[in-house]
């Protein structure tokens, strides 16, 4: 069950609702948007109901969830969620691009890729400082210095920019220089990093992980929304199949499967799902036709020298190409780009 509390509800109409809760063994997590505050409630849904919980002060209404994730389910919100990222908006309504290195490898590539980024139309951009990687003697980032640097990259390019965090432990500082925290595949069910972005102030980019249903994918993002935050962006960026010839396999049915489900805007990232260059192109294109919210895309100054998944990354003018076919293709869709 969901308590929607009204615009002018007061932090003592907050918690004495939170308090009723309590009261009956329950637990209560608020979350509060930009229009109205939300409080999800867990345990026994008969006694909530015997609280008379929607004739207390500031209470606007209840709502039945019958879905395992509550706060981001589609019935909470039935109009979709904008998030914004800096100065850039991602939503139902619009079309972005976010593009940037894979990983920032030095202040040249990074400079270079952003700016690319920049001349292509590109919202935000992207770019990886801490590298999770599958070998332990594969190039991890640099750490906070790439975060000092994707801050030059800001200061530059005037776009906001989104890095992963791999570790609880660096949310706050991840945080201090970035516009929006990414979750990558490998950590979408580190249960312990989604509740440290849920209560840091930030936007959270939430991959799908790369062998997670649409369930589980939406149930971590229940994590970071439980502890206050739902200014989310749903990532689907390829899941693991039997088939060899892509690195993964774009899952776009699985992309608006999700945008049905949830309030949240979803995008899809090309870049990670096929692992080649030569396929971005045409993904890209098909998540715009399939109603994607955006896309990201790493682009590199000279993939054959990059320290990161050069065969998947785009040249500056490959870029350039391409974001002029995505604005196409959205404007005859009726997308404006954002």
């Amino acid at each position: 069950m969901v308590v929607v509390m009204r615009t002018d509800a007061t932090e003592a109409d907050v918690e004495r609702v939170c308090e009723k809760v309590r009261e009956v063994g329950g637990e209560a997590f608020v979350s509060r948007g930009t229009v109205h505050t939300i409080i999800g409630l867990v345990g026994d849904s008969a006694l909530f109901r015997a609280l008379d919980l929607d004739n207390l002060p500031g209470v606007d209404h209840l709502i039945q969830v019958g879905k395992p994730y509550k706060m981001v389910a589609r019935s909470l919100h039935p109009e979709p969620t904008v998030v914004r990222v800096g100065s850039a908006e991602v939503g139902r309504s619009t079309f972005t691009i976010i593009a940037g290195p894979c990983a920032v490898e030095s202040e040249a590539q990074a400079h270079e890729a952003c700016r690319a980024a920049k001349e292509a139309g590109a919202a935000i951009l992207r770019g990886g400082a801490f590298k999770p990687r599958t070998s332990p003697y594969s190039f991890q980032g640099l750490g906070k210095r790439g975060l000092e640097i994707l801050a030059e990259c800001r200061a530059e390019t005037g776009l906001p920019v989104v890095t992963e965090v791999v570790d609880p432990r660096d949310v706050d500082l991840v945080a201090e220089w970035a516009d929006a925290l990414q979750i990558g595949t490998r950590n979408m069910q580190n249960f312990e990093l989604l509740k440290a972005v849920g209560a840091a102030a930030k936007p959270v980019m939430l991959k799908r992980g790369f062998a997670a249903t649409i369930e589980e994918w939406l149930m971590a993002a229940e994590y970071i929304a439980q502890r206050g935050n739902s200014e989310i962006i749903l990532c689907e960026r390829g899941i693991r199949t039997f088939e060899p010839s892509t690195r993964n396999t774009l899952d776009l049915a699985g992309m608006a499967v999700a945008q049905q489900e949830t309030h949240l805007p979803v995008i899809v990232d090309p870049s990670h799902a096929t692992g080649k260059r030569a396929l971005v192109g045409p993904m890209a294109r098909a998540a715009v036709a399939a109603g994607a919210d955006g896309v990201m895309l790493d682009v590199h100054p000279n993939p054959e020298e990059a320290l990161c998944d050069g065969p998947q990354a785009l040249t500056p003018t490959d870029l350039l190409g391409l974001a002029a076919d995505l604005r196409a293709l959205a404007r005859a869709l009726g997308r404006p780009m954002a």
